[in-house]
């Protein structure tokens, strides 16, 4: 076996892959701005594990200049301590101090593990939009390494008519501040996203390893969602006019995938701008969004892909479950 590094999106594309891996759009190592793409090869010559590496234009973290590996896949723990040794060489080389996985540049696309499938004992099927992966991805991660660095969680709700009494006071509060909730629905999208941009580039400056990203960029990751979308599962709060916080949820189309009645939507995105006078307005957006679904025919929501520390997190506990967890690895880089 060995690992050839630097592997051009047009070469990747003509190398075939060992059966057992999974399908990987070459595309993405240009389009997602990889620093290098690395793939560890067998006997015949075929792919058996890959990553891609970057190491400008990271995620911020005081003390550290941090080199991401995503695009992760590997057949076997062999491929991946080849592909993942060679990577942590290349991330040294390149002055990096820590090595963050799986990341596919940043936190606006695919990161993190499962790494428990059944949390509080559910059994839940993947939903829309969820990062998948083996069981054995993560341990090729820890034999290489690599450390927890951050958990995230997603929670399910079963009685979308259960309420929370505190919201009615909120909601008051807040509408006598001059806040209005309204949906989406009627509105033009794409105007309605490139507002929603400008509230979460606010809203998520100080989330864990958040990353800027171009207005363009934004919407080119959302339009292919547009044809999807529920209008009214998305709610807009407003005050003179200005767009200060949303909800994004959209309907769980694996169920529909799997066959299966579509009973379940995604509350995929909750973000208020900083502003103690919107104190509990990402709560009553939460638990409006719900009622809609609710209105809407939909019998479950899922709370997705929480940071362990996030207030998401806290509004979630008052409806939903937890049901799976979610973990991105960390190594420290040493000379």
């Amino acid at each position: 076996m060995r690992v050839i590094d630097r592997v051009s999106a047009a070469k990747r594309a003509q190398i075939d892959h060992a059966a057992g891996l999974p399908a990987f759009d070459a595309s993405q190592i240009d389009s997602h701005s990889a620093d290098a793409h690395l793939c560890a090869v067998g006997a015949a010559g075929e792919v058996v594990a890959h990553a891609s590496l970057w190491w400008n234009a990271t995620p911020s973290l005081p003390g550290h200049a941090i080199g991401a590996v995503g695009h992760y896949a590997s057949v076997n723990r062999d491929a991946a301590a080849a592909l993942l040794g060679r990577a942590l060489t290349m991330l040294r080389e390149e002055g990096c101090t820590l090595a963050v996985g799986p990341m596919d540049g940043n936190t606006w696309r695919r990161y993190r593990f499962i790494t428990d499938a059944s949390s509080s004992g559910l059994n839940e099927p993947a939903f829309f939009l969820e990062p998948a992966n083996p069981p054995e991805w993560p341990r090729h991660f820890l034999e290489a390494g690599f450390v927890p660095m951050a958990e995230y969680y997603s929670a399910v709700n079963d009685d979308l008519s259960r309420a929370e009494p505190r919201l009615d006071v909120t909601a008051e509060r807040l509408a006598s501040a001059g806040v209005r909730i309204r949906s989406a629905g009627g509105c033009d999208l794409n105007h309605q996203l490139k507002r929603i941009y400008q509230v979460s580039r606010v809203a998520f400056t100080r989330n864990f390893l958040y990353t800027e990203l171009p207005e363009h960029a934004f919407l080119a990751q959302y339009a292919p969602l547009l044809a999807r979308i529920e209008p009214e599962l998305i709610l807009l709060a407003e005050r003179d006019r200005e767009l200060v916080g949303y909800a994004f949820a959209i309907p769980d189309f694996a169920q529909a995938a799997r066959g299966c009645v579509m009973d379940t939507f995604v509350i995929k995105t909750a973000a208020i701008v900083p502003d103690p006078e919107l104190r509990g307005l990402g709560g009553l957006l939460v638990g409006r969004v719900q009622q809609a679904g609710l209105r809407l025919g939909f019998k479950r929501c899922i709370h997705a892909l929480m940071h362990e520390n996030n207030i998401s997190r806290k509004i979630s506990s008052h409806y939903a479950v937890p049901m799976r967890r979610y973990t991105l690895y960390s190594r420290e880089l040493t000379r």
